[in-house]
């Protein structure tokens, strides 16, 4: 089999299966776990994977730049902020974390909502201007244009002096053993952060972002208290991670 045809089969599996494992495919192939580690290379140079320690998970398309973004799922990202912004309780302190979804939560809070929503994202803060409830704190530090979120040693510093209610927070990849993940390192370190100043974690999940996974670790599923996911997504997908006892709520 032709190098090109086989790295075909390999997505072709991937899509199939949800992901793939270097052993069974050099067996399927016919040829060295080697050359199958090599395809896979190759590959997740494309991005059109994610490398894990024996395989490979599908490549999250949400790694892409803040604009790239908010071009993708936008009707269930809406749905999900929606959802999500009803688990906001009056006088609670909350962390937005930066990202499209994230934005969407800020603009549907409901007006009358008095609350306290601490972010790193100046886009989170905009969209809360001209809500007369909600004090807005802007965690300052370095401006990772990227994501448009601040990142860095004084943004953890700043993290680590609150505490908050829930954190809501945005990733690129949600997977039930490779955990919550995301495409820059520093902004990975910065959510640990984050994780760790709030009572509840929400993960706001889109389909793209389910099962599938980034290079740089937040942390493992379990950090997530729940899991906001689209309305019509499969128990097949959801119920390893309620097994985990991570609490699933569909828009």
């Amino acid at each position: 089999m032709l190098t090109s045809h086989r790295k075909q089969a390999i997505l072709a599996a991937l899509k199939r299966d949800g992901q793939v494992v270097a052993k069974t495919l050099s067996e399927v192939f016919g040829v060295s776990e080697d050359t199958i580690r090599r395809d896979l290379r190759e590959l997740a140079v494309d991005g059109l994977l994610q490398r894990v320690h024996g395989g490979a998970l599908p490549s999250s398309p949400a790694a892409g730049d803040f604009v790239q973004r908010q071009q993708i799922s936008t009707d269930a990202k809406s749905a999900i902020a929606r959802k999500a912004a009803t688990l906001i309780a009056p006088g609670q302190v909350v962390l937005f974390d930066g990202g499209t979804t994230c934005v969407e939560l800020a603009r549907h809070l409901p007006p009358s909502l008095q609350a306290t929503v601490v972010t790193h994202s100046p886009s989170v803060a905009v969209a809360l201007v001209d809500h007369p409830g909600i004090e807005v704190v802007l965690i300052g530090g370095r401006l990772f244009k990227h994501s448009i979120v601040t990142v860095g040693a004084a943004a953890i510093e700043a993290i680590g002096h609150i505490r908050a209610d829930t954190y809501f927070m945005g990733v690129t990849g949600v997977h039930p053993t490779e955990g919550l993940s995301t495409g820059d390192l520093e902004e990975a370190y910065v959510k640990r952060a984050l994780v760790a100043r709030a009572a509840e974690v929400v993960v706001l999940a889109s389909a793209e972002k389910l099962n599938a996974a980034s290079p740089y670790v937040i942390a493992e599923a379990t950090a997530a208290t729940m899991l906001v996911v689209e309305g019509d997504t499969p128990e097949a997908v959801t119920d390893p991670f309620a097994a985990l006892g991570i609490a699933i709520l569909r828009a």
